[in-house]
C-alpha cells in the first residue's frame, strides 16, 4: 500500500490556518443582513451567468440562518487563524463533513448548482485535515497489534 507522507506539525497547522482564511473570506459577507444581501445578489448573478442556477429569493428566515452561519464561521475562522491547534483541524474536518453532507443533500434536492464549488472545497479541506488523524490512528492500531502477541507470550 502506498502511504501518504505525514505532514509536519507546522505544515498541518498551515492547512488549518489556510482553511480558516478561506472560511473567513467566503463567509464574512454572510454575517450581516446588509452584506448577505450583496453576496446573495452576486451568487445569483454568477449562477445565472454560468448556467448553474440562481439563488432562491431572500426572505427573513433565510437571511437569519445565513447570518447565524456567517457569524459562527467567522468566529471559528478567527480562532484557527490566531491560535491554530491540531485539535482545531480535527474539529474543523468534522464540521466540514457535516457542511458537505448538507450541501450534497441540498444539491440532490434541487439547490442551485453554484453550490458545487463550495462543496468541492469543503470536501478537500476536510480530507486534508483528516488524513493525518487517520494515519496516526492506523499507526497506533498497527503498533497495538504488534505488541499484543508479545504481551500474550509473557
Amino acid at each position: 500500500m502506498i502511504r501518504l507522507l505525514r505532514p509536519s506539525r507546522s505544515a498541518y497547522l498551515g492547512v488549518v490556518r489556510t482553511s480558516a482564511w478561506y472560511d473567513l473570506v467566503v463567509t464574512a459577507a454572510f454575517a450581516t443582513p446588509w452584506t448577505y444581501a450583496l453576496v446573495h445578489g452576486v451568487l445569483s448573478s454568477l449562477g445565472e451567468a454560468s448556467g448553474l442556477g440562481v439563488m432562491p429569493a431572500r426572505d427573513p428566515m433565510q437571511t437569519l440562518y445565513a447570518n447565524l452561519m456567517g457569524s459562527v464561521v467567522v468566529v471559528w475562522a478567527l480562532l484557527r487563524i490566531v491560535g491554530p491547534l491540531p485539535l482545531h483541524g480535527l474539529l474543523d474536518a468534522a464540521a466540514r463533513t457535516l457542511f458537505a453532507a448538507w450541501q450534497a443533500y441540498a444539491l440532490a434536492h434541487g439547490a442551485p448548482r453554484i453550490l458545487w464549488p463550495f462543496l468541492v472545497v469543503e470536501v478537500t479541506f476536510g480530507i486534508l485535515q483528516l488524513l493525518p488523524w487517520w494515519r496516526a490512528r492506523a499507526d497506533l492500531m498497527g503498533r497495538a497489534d504488534a505488541v499484543r502477541p508479545a504481551a500474550r507470550m509473557a
